[in-house]
């Protein structure tokens, strides 16, 4: 990348607005490629006294300690202030810690925005992340096979609460030219290559085995999730016109709905009830709208949702600790 296509990242990535002057920012540096491309751009776009960068140090490869020096030396270069978090992975009760890969990656997520979260907190900052256009297309891809949900293949947004991510728009190619460009040293994560976790399977495997079926294959997966975002809205604005800002909903008027708009209402309040994505309610909103109109019934759902039928009217809320799944009164 030549130093006018340097220039032209920046230029790009300011005009998307994630990251701007003076605003405060924590970027979550692990010292790769792409983190260490937004780290730079953070600087040179939002200024360093306005950005922080968080190191997470599992403990859990031999090059971990080396690769935290690697990020105390790039930030002292770069004059930014970091912050090093050492998470003690659990170990199961009564025996050896041997997590699954999976559960495995999900702890390191957690502890991840767990410690970004309270120092964008203290700081009164956001998140930045250095999830790239590559990661959307694995990302779509791991979701397509691993749930039934089409908000599973909408891929990670450039905004969600406090997290941003500036570089979506970016290949792993293109961070890496940018990194060399800016003579910007980054440190190699084996366990991404590794099969051992399903996103380096979908990587190393999946991935190019598309490209062999269609040269276009990871620009269609992102043409088509910028496709089906758009169409989320439109079809978010028909579950407004529901329920008008209501937290329930006639029993008489849900059945009556088109069934995949009753699956978006019932989605869409169960979230609203959780504070968060509950994967799986829409998938009960026929049996919602079957509870009786007289008498109070309750439906259980999934991440601690229960539907409560009373008088004609259904509502949601979190599920008592001491309730029982499809408990009915």
């Amino acid at each position: 990348m030549s130093a006018h296509g340097v220039g032209q990242l920046q230029r790009d990535v300011s005009a998307e607005g994630l990251l701007a002057p003076g605003r405060s920012v924590v970027v979550l540096y692990s010292g790769g490629r792409d983190s260490t491309c937004l780290l730079d751009l953070a600087t040179r776009i939002a200024g360093a006294s306005s950005v922080s960068a968080l190191h997470v140090n599992y403990g859990l490869r031999d090059a971990a300690d080396a690769d935290e020096r690697h990020c105390r030396g790039l930030c002292e270069r770069l004059g930014v202030e970091l912050s090093v978090h050492r998470p003690r992975r659990p170990r199961p009760t009564g025996g050896p810690a041997s997590t699954p890969a999976g559960n495995l990656q999900a702890w390191a997520r957690k502890e991840r925005y767990l410690a970004a979260t309270g120092l964008a907190g203290k700081r009164h900052a956001e998140i930045a992340a250095g999830h790239t256009a590559t990661d959307q297309v694995e990302t779509i891809l791991y979701r397509l096979a691993s749930s039934p949900s089409r908000r599973a293949l909408l891929g990670m947004r450039s905004r969600e609460g406090l997290v941003v991510r500036p570089l979506l728009a970016f290949t792993r190619e293109q961070t890496a030219a940018y990194c060399s460009a800016r003579g910007l040293a980054w440190r190699e994560d084996a366990s991404n290559e590794s099969d051992v976790f399903a996103r380096g399977r979908i990587r190393r495997r999946l991935v190019p085995e598309l490209e062999r079926a269609h040269p276009a294959a990871q620009a269609n997966v992102l043409a088509l999730a910028e496709i089906l975002r758009a169409e989320a809205e439109v079809l978010d604005e028909l579950v407004d016109q529901v329920l008008r800002d209501r937290s329930e909903i006639p029993l008489a008027r849900l059945r009556a709905l088109p069934p995949a708009l009753r699956r978006l209402v019932v989605q869409r309040l169960a979230d609203e009830a959780a504070g968060a994505p509950a994967a799986g309610a829409a998938r009960r909103a026929d049996e919602i709208a079957g509870l009786a109109d007289h008498g109070t019934k309750a439906l259980d759902l999934p991440h601690g949702v229960r539907a409560t039928a009373e008088q004609g009217m259904v509502r949601f809320g979190r599920t008592p600790l001491s309730g029982h799944r499809n408990h009915i009164n």
